[in-house]
């Protein structure tokens, strides 16, 4: 556990007699009968951008539980160790959601298939729970280096959570109210669970310099790969649109453009956080705030939905 006081205390939603912020996954469900295949309106660029969460997030969030489930064995903070379940249980909720999307858009002819058997090879074999073409790395040092992974992506998790809760672009731009509450209900639980990721690789993640050059050469090797991912998965999905046949390409000027407008996370909100993370002194319950993601779960049509099923069974 970090130095400084966790995240959540003082927050209403939630808390535990001890005052620490208890996290817990949302059953939400999501109708995507209406939402279209350019849910920001006459924005393909922007949407595809935003919509290369769904070709990363069905197989990583997966893989985080596997790997957080590998390591729960070695958590002995009673705090911690009911931290990570609770993470565990959103993180595979929000695959399953997004796995859902990618249904609705192969629905409408954007199949994503050809994109994510990449994906999965990278978070199942590459990533998997032995280390690639028979590597001679110790077990416990490969789970270290995996959760050091998993904390660097969350770093981003946790600023992109934060972005799309305050993107009053989207609204203006009349994005789809389903996608919308999707994005927001997702991003307020990455920045509900902001610190889980970073305090399970403290806690498991080895002693003094060793633990923190593992998480220099987690976040080293976490940009590069994601940059490459999602350039790759934006150009992909804009190629094999099929109301665009053709007539649009992924750019940079188009990408910008749509960050001018609000649309998308300026590079610098997005590029700031590496030298944040990287401090020695750093903990992520300095991201975003946890009152904002909490106010938008109590009024998320999806988690209010999610809440009364919950409230209706227990009063069967």
């Amino acid at each position: 556990m970090s130095e400084e006081k966790r995240p959540g205390a003082g927050v209403e939603e939630r808390p535990a007699a001890d005052g620490h912020y208890a996290i817990v996954p949302r059953r939400v469900s999501f109708d995507w009968d209406e939402t279209p295949l350019h849910w920001i309106p006459d924005e393909p660029t922007a949407t595809h951008v935003i919509n290369v969460l769904h070709l990363l997030l069905p197989a990583g969030e997966r893989w985080f539980v596997k790997v957080f489930k590998e390591g729960l064995p070695l958590v002995t903070d009673p705090v911690l160790r009911g931290d990570v379940k609770g993470f565990m249980g959103q993180e595979a909720t929000h695959s399953v959601q997004h796995a859902h999307v990618l249904d609705h858009l192969a629905a409408q002819r954007l199949d994503t298939a050809a994109f994510t058997q990449y994906v999965d090879f990278l978070f199942e074999k590459l990533l998997g729970e032995e280390p690639p073409w028979g590597a001679p790395v110790p077990t416990q040092e490969w789970l270290r280096f995996r959760l050091s992974i998993v904390a660097a992506i969350e770093q981003f998790t946790a600023v992109l959570g934060n972005w799309v809760l305050h993107a009053d672009g989207l609204d203006r731009a009349g994005a789809d109210e389903v996608m919308l509450d999707l994005l927001r209900w997702h991003g307020a639980e990455e920045v509900e669970h902001r610190a889980v990721a970073f305090d399970m690789y403290q806690h498991c993640g080895g002693e003094g310099q060793a633990r923190y050059a593992r998480r220099i050469v987690g976040m080293t090797v976490t940009v590069p790969v994601m940059l490459y991912l999602w350039v790759w998965g934006t150009a992909y999905l804009i190629r094999h649109d099929p109301q665009l046949v053709g007539r649009l390409r992924y750019s940079l000027a188009e990408h910008n453009r749509a960050v001018s407008k609000g649309l998308l996370p300026t590079w610098r909100e997005i590029g700031t956080a590496i030298p944040r993370y990287l401090r020695r002194s750093y903990h992520p319950s300095r991201e975003g705030s946890l009152r904002k993601a909490v106010e938008y779960l109590a009024q998320s049509p999806a988690a209010r939905a999610a809440a009364g099923a919950v409230g209706r069974a227990a009063l069967a």
